[in-house]
Parts: structure tokens; C-alpha cells; sequence
């Protein structure tokens, strides 16, 4: 007589997804491919198992033109994030392009009610955004060597705000083997296309053996399976917690980079305690948000 096995834990899946999450930028240092090259790779792989995924659930993959169009459109959007986020960690550190994130609280803040017109500007959250916008100038002073892979950073939380803003509109309208099916075919596509324009090659360098094990991580590991289980902790965790945990993300990151990477990690502490006032201003957020409402 078989015993099923005890559910796992919402909260543990929760904590997994986002060091998963944050081990994406340690994979972006460990790849010795070109960023974009590495971004064709891993969403062209992630794309096949979302796909493996929609046939065993049973998720359509045929949609109008329109809905096709919307989503490829904002793979497109994440994947020049992706790019972006990537170029940021081998032009700086991975600490500095984890640290550039958090700013989406601030362009979210500000695009998301040009999107949605029934959102206004929050009081909280443009206060907040002050004081990181005064964090990141303190980073600006003291890691001046560091300033275009910051700059990329802040430029890529941009553009993935973009893609989040829009994304919120439409994301339960679909399954989510169809919607990231059709987004990170989308971005592949996009950045095949970069391809000639940036390095002058038609086809993805291709990887040796060590680049495609730490590929095959990346789209399986950090792709695939953390969005999949998002998808078991949003069905049973309140947006409020995800919110809160997912905000740890950098902080996950800039531990495994250390841990990994070594003095090659180490900033000044004049960075360490710009970050931290950023993702403490993030992780407050929900609070001050609950006090006001």
C-alpha cells in the first residue's frame, strides 16, 4: 500500500522560485556565450519545454491573431530585458545588475497608470521611489567604474517594467503554458533577429559542453519548472506574500554571487548600503501601502 507524499509547502516553493530566479544572473557570468547568444538559447529551449508542457495539460497553443500578436509582442519586450539584464552583469558585477532591479518599483509606478487608466499614482510609491532614486545616485558615487553596467541595469528593470505593466492586463486570460509558450517563442525570435545587426552572424554561437550544461540549467531549471510552480504558489499564497518574498530576489542573488564568484563580488560598502536601501524601500512597500489603504 503506497502513502502519497505530503504536499509541498506553498511558501518553500515561494523561497525556490525566486533563488532560482536569482541564480539566472550567476548563469549569465558563468556562460561564456554572448549575451544574446545565450538569451536565442535559453528562451529557443525553455519555448520547446513550455510546449512539452501545453501538450501534457492540455493548453492550446492556437490563438487569433491578435492574441498571438499581443504575446509575441511582449516576448519580444522581455526578451530585450533579458539582453539587457545580462550585457549588465559582464559589463559590472552580478551584485550591480541585481541591484539595478528593484527601480521597477519606480517605472511601474509611473507607466502603469498611462496604461491603466483607472490606476492613479500612489502616494507611497512615489515617495519611495525618492529615496531610491537618491539609493542609486549613492551607488552612481561610489562605484563610478561600475556606472554603464549599472546604467544597462536600470535601463533593462525599464524595459522589463514595460513588459510587466502590460503583461498584468492580459495575463489571466490565457493558460500559462500558452502564454509563456507564445512570449518566449517571442523573445527568441526577437533576439535571433538582433543577431546579424549586433554580432554580424546569422545563427547562435554555438555552445560547447561545459555553456550547454549551465543552458540546460538556465531553461529548465530557472525557466521552465520556477514558472510552473509560481503558477502552484499564486493559486494558493496571497498576492501580498509573493510580493514580499519575490522582493528578496536580489538579495538572493548578491549572497549566491558572493558565494560563488568571491572578491570578485566584493563592493565597496558605499554599494552594499545603497542596495540595501533600495530593497529595503521595495520590501516596505506593502506596508505602507496596507497603513495608508
Amino acid at each position: 500500500m503506497t502513502r502519497d507524499l505530503p504536499p509541498v509547502p506553498p511558501l518553500l516553493v515561494l523561497h525556490l522560485v525566486i533563488l532560482a530566479w536569482a541564480f539566472t544572473a550567476i548563469l549569465g557570468k558563468l556562460i561564456s556565450l554572448p549575451s544574446l547568444d545565450m538569451v536565442v538559447w535559453r528562451t529557443g529551449l525553455a519555448t520547446a519545454g513550455f510546449i512539452v508542457i501545453a501538450f501534457f495539460t492540455r493548453a492550446p497553443l492556437r490563438l487569433g491573431k491578435r492574441g498571438a500578436g499581443i504575446l509575441f509582442g511582449l516576448g519580444a519586450i522581455i526578451g530585450l530585458h533579458w539582453v539587457l539584464f545580462f550585457l549588465s552583469a559582464r559589463l559590472a558585477t552580478a551584485s550591480v545588475s541585481l541591484a539595478a532591479m528593484p527601480t521597477m518599483l519606480i517605472w511601474c509606478s509611473l507607466i502603469e497608470p498611462f496604461v491603466n487608466g483607472t490606476r492613479r499614482w500612489s502616494r507611497v510609491e512615489l515617495l519611495v521611489g525618492l529615496v531610491i532614486i537618491g539609493a542609486v545616485w549613492m551607488i552612481y558615487a561610489v562605484e563610478l567604474k561600475h556606472w554603464l553596467g549599472f546604467t544597462v541595469g536600470i535601463l533593462s528593470a525599464l524595459v522589463a517594467s514595460v513588459y510587466a505593466v502590460i503583461n498584468k492586463q492580459i495575463v489571466a486570460r490565457y493558460h500559462f503554458a500558452t502564454l509563456c509558450t507564445w512570449q518566449l517563442g517571442g523573445a527568441c525570435v526577437a533576439a535571433w533577429v538582433l543577431l546579424p545587426f549586433v554580432s554580424g552572424t546569422v545563427f547562435p554561437a554555438m555552445p560547447g559542453a561545459r555553456d550547454l550544461g549551465w543552458l540546460l540549467l538556465f531553461a529548465f531549471g530557472c525557466t521552465v519548472l520556477p514558472y510552473a510552480a509560481f503558477v502552484y504558489v499564486m493559486r494558493r499564497m496571497s498576492v501580498f506574500t509573493v510580493n514580499v518574498v519575490y522582493n528578496l530576489e536580489p538579495l538572493y542573488g548578491m549572497a549566491l554571487a558572493a558565494l560563488i564568484f568571491g572578491a570578485k563580488e566584493q563592493m565597496t560598502p558605499g554599494f552594499y548600503a545603497g542596495a540595501a536601501i533600495i530593497i529595503a524601500s521595495v520590501l516596505a512597500v506593502p506596508w505602507l501601502q496596507r497603513r495608508e489603504g
